[in-house]
């Protein structure tokens, strides 16, 4: 069982690197490789000490979630990490630059996000169907989510991403809601372009097989640990094909079948 004190370092280590933008050792020779409830408490840690002033948590998110992504990070499951305020640069979808000054080693990749109309906070897990989710969804919407690793190389197991927030940075949502009564998530294609060029492709199906099975997955991690999601939370779903690394100057559009295309523009 992990000592206080290794969370402890832990969280120092990572804000620290998040802090200067100087990439950090792994987390795992202070937590182990599969203490999840470690990893998770690191990520409080971390998400606690940024609720400051005007910060405040606006969602969540879910990582690894496509075959593809699982591959690039070495991992064989998903996991999730908090949104912050401060973390929405969705002024990107209406053609204000977006600044990477506050990221280490970002990636990009598409994904469709949910906006919740109700809680999902039932009495029981097992009422945490299919079904509770889709009807708790206001809207969908086209994202594409700038994650990032303040782990040296990208060198992360299991925990170390966990704890890094599951390897947030952020995040960029488009104005073109659709209800589920006109779109069916499993079913939507993408493709991502950086100057034109396609660099990641997928579909919905590449989500869990669906990013409604994501978000139900979602839900059930966040009413076991007695946070359920809650209304008007946004959630990215995960991604629908690859993430890719992109620079200051790129043009990344992400055209996700049945929204208009997210473009957005990166600056130092």
């Amino acid at each position: 069982m992990t000592s206080h004190d290794s969370i402890e370092a832990a969280v120092s280590r990572l804000a620290q690197a998040q802090a200067t933008r100087v990439p950090c050792a792994p987390v795992r020779d202070l937590i182990g490789t599969d203490d999840l409830p470690a990893a998770y408490a690191v990520q409080r840690g971390l998400v606690e000490a940024r609720l400051t002033g005007d910060v405040r948590v606006v969602g969540r998110k879910i990582g690894a979630t496509s075959e593809a992504v699982q591959r690039q990070l070495g991992v064989d499951q998903p996991d999730f990490g908090y949104l912050l305020s401060d973390m929405d640069v969705s002024h990107g979808a209406d053609g204000v630059p977006v600044s990477m000054r506050t990221l280490v080693q970002p990636r990009v990749e598409g994904e469709v996000a949910f906006v919740l109309a109700g809680d999902i906070d039932p009495a029981t897990e097992e009422e945490i169907t299919l079904e509770l989710v889709r009807a708790a969804v206001d809207v969908a919407l086209p994202a594409l989510e700038i994650v990032d690793s303040r782990i040296g190389d990208w060198d992360i197991g299991f925990t170390d991403t966990v704890a890094d927030n599951a390897s947030s940075g952020l995040f960029v949502v488009g104005r073109d809601g659709r209800r589920l009564d006109d779109l069916e998530p499993r079913d939507v294609t993408m493709s991502l372009t950086i100057n034109d060029e396609e660099r990641s492709s997928g579909t919905g199906a590449a989500c869990l097989g669906d990013p409604l099975e994501a978000l139900r997955w979602l839900a059930v991690q966040a009413w076991r640990f007695g946070d359920p999601l809650r209304a008007g939370h946004l959630i990215l779903s995960g991604a629908l094909g690859p993430f890719v690394p992109f620079a200051p100057g790129d043009r990344v559009v992400a055209t996700i079948s049945g929204f208009a295309p997210l473009s957005v523009q990166f600056e130092e």
